[in-house]
């Protein structure tokens, strides 16, 4: 599936520095903000893998304990995003760009979602440099 080339609204793949920048209030949390609200307005459409998902809630366990783990889930689940599955077919594409690109498989199902829906990655994780040349990159600041 991709984006249907009539639409012209922004497309964006947030993966979990995105989304920890800004449940975080971290650097990038600005930008982020104003995706999100252009998503909520129906003026662009936002993706977030459940690989990212799960990144996200076993980062934020892991530094902040289980019961905020489960307010960001439920946060998250209010947010004008869309969850992506894991499906065989993004399993597969992901596994492909893995065996290709130096990156972390969770970052392969980012890059897999981007390139399925002509998106753009949201991130500030420099793994994604690897893959600048196959799918479109915005970069959050660091600091």
């Amino acid at each position: 599936m991709s984006a249907d080339p009539a639409t012209t609204l922004p497309i964006y793949v947030l993966d979990s520095f995105a989304m920890l920048s800004y449940l975080e209030n971290e650097a990038g949390v600005e930008r982020v903000k104003v995706i999100l609200k252009t998503a909520a307005q129906k003026n662009a459409t936002v993706y977030i893998t459940l690989i990212s998902l799960g990144e996200v809630l076993y980062i934020t366990e892991r530094e902040q304990g289980l019961a905020l783990a489960q307010k960001v889930l439920s946060a998250i689940e209010q947010l004008p995003v869309t969850l992506l599955e894991a499906s065989k077919e993004r399993i597969l594409a992901a596994a492909h760009i893995k065996a290709q690109y130096p990156i972390a498989y969770a970052d392969a199902f980012v890059v897999a979602a981007a390139q399925e829906y002509g998106g753009t990655v949201v991130t500030g994780d420099p793994e994604f440099v690897a893959v600048e040349k196959v799918v479109a990159v915005e970069w959050l600041p660091k600091t």
